[in-house]
């Protein structure tokens, strides 16, 4: 039940306070109920559901924001990641009461508000990252934050980055080179280069990340 609480209007009654609905609910269901309000995806929400509900059942059927995906319930699969504070939280693991004052975004928080796909989005897509789609919003939600963190991830750091979620589609090489995508489409964005800034420090870092411990064409070390 979600309870946005707007004023009386002529001709009708008020609506109930929120102590009112949890005490009406309660006494329908035998149930404990609980009001939380937070911040889904920069709009504040208030609900009303039982104590025992989870974060990703609020989200979801509470608040009708589908794109958090339900997968093995265990905090396993990565598929119902959000971010909690900008931190990824498994939501099947935590309780809708504990949102109580905090903010959460999900997979259709991302987008920008003009309507850009946020580069994590933009990356699956050009690097077809996605096969069926059930993981994708979980994959998206954690490599976002991951670039907040680390915005010149190499392959190695783009494996560990997504370590944790879970997909039986695509085999990952495609998953891995979206995030190495979306770093590149953040660093354009921002009007610099897709390979990060040019200093003798990046091209050695890009020298690793390209030839790995190939020796270069004729043996011959060096630049022009």
């Amino acid at each position: 039940m979600t309870s946005t609480m707007p004023r009386g209007s002529r001709g009708r009654a008020p609506e109930r306070t929120l102590d009112e609905q949890v005490s009406e609910l309660e006494a329908e269901t035998g149930e404990q109920h609980v009001a939380v309000t937070f911040t889904l995806n920069s709009v504040t929400q208030t609900v009303v559901l039982p104590s025992r509900t989870l974060a990703s059942d609020a989200i979801r059927h509470h608040l009708r924001q589908t794109g958090t995906h339900v997968g093995c319930e265990h905090g396993v699969c990565g598929a119902c990641t959000v971010l909690l504070d900008g931190k990824p939280v498994r939501s099947c693991l935590v309780f809708a009461a504990s949102l109580e004052g905090r903010s959460v975004t999900t997979v259709e928080g991302l987008v920008e508000p003009a309507g850009t796909l946020h580069p994590v989005q933009q990356a699956f897509i050009d690097c077809h990252g996605l096969q069926c789609g059930f993981c994708t919003p979980g994959f998206v939600t954690t490599i976002a934050a991951y670039l907040e963190e680390n915005p010149s991830p190499s392959r190695e750091e783009a494996t560990e980055a997504i370590a944790g979620n879970l997909c039986r589609c695509t085999g990952y090489q495609n998953i891995r080179a979206a995030v190495l995508r979306a770093a590149e489409i953040t660093r354009e964005r921002a009007g610099g280069s897709p390979l990060g800034p040019d200093d003798d420090a990046a091209r050695a870092s890009l020298d690793d990340k390209v030839r790995g411990t190939t020796g270069p064409v004729g043996g011959k070390a060096g630049r022009a």
